[in-house]
């Protein structure tokens, strides 16, 4: 069941009471980023937790204008390759979906490409407000959070971050634009870039929402 509540800014925020938290990344045609920090989340989340308890975090992504049906870009899904994440069971069933109503309102927490993607989402869906963020900037911010007053269990601690990483807009400055920046039609060096960036960001948010034992 979901239920809204307003936050500190009166921003309306979806609420749930299962006992799973639904995680969404964006990007632009849902081919290189968003998959790159779905597959990557999944993976580090296995990791961490185990299958079982990893299962309780839905990792799910899509694009605002999304190659649909399309596989994961080739120089994406190689950039996968130092955390043997190329493979077909990992990215090669991989499949772009465009983004829609059902997708982002299903989420508790929606992670975008960029600022300008982040603006995407909030101009269709504005009272997605409180849960969307772009990944870096939401990394920045639970990173500033105390995790040591989070909850233990695992999807009331991710509801709990998300909550206190939104209390940190606005105090905690950015380095600069908040972007993975795009790699179609760059150099495999730029997809090994961004692939880098996202994991660095995927990591300091698991640190807090689903930290090593």
């Amino acid at each position: 069941m979901r239920h809204t509540k307003h936050s500190q800014t009166d921003t309306p925020v979806v609420q749930r009471d299962d006992e799973t938290f639904r995680l969404l990344y964006v990007c632009t045609g849902n081919v290189c980023r968003s998959p790159g920090a779905e597959i990557l989340t999944r993976h580090l989340l296995r990791g961490r937790l185990g299958g079982r308890e990893a299962a309780r975090i839905e990792v799910a992504s899509a694009g605002v204008r999304a190659v649909v049906g399309a596989p994961m870009h080739p120089e994406s899904r190689a950039a996968l390759e130092p955390w043997a994440l190329d493979t077909d069971h990992w990215s090669g069933d991989f499949r772009a979906r465009q983004l829609s109503a059902g997708i982002v309102r299903d989420a508790d927490l929606v992670l975008t490409a960029s600022r300008k993607h982040r603006s995407t989402v909030l101009t269709e869906f504005p009272e997605m407000l409180g849960v969307t963020f772009s990944l870096v900037e939401f990394a920045r911010l639970v990173s500033a959070v105390d995790a040591t007053m989070l909850p233990p269990d695992l999807v009331k601690r991710a509801r709990a971050a998300v909550d206190a990483a939104r209390a940190q807009r606005g105090l905690v400055p950015a380095d600069g634009d908040d972007r993975i920046p795009d790699p179609i039609g760059g150099e495999p060096q730029d997809y090994r870039n961004a692939t880098a960036m996202t994991f660095r960001a995927v990591v300091d948010v698991l640190d807090v929402i689903a930290p090593r034992s």
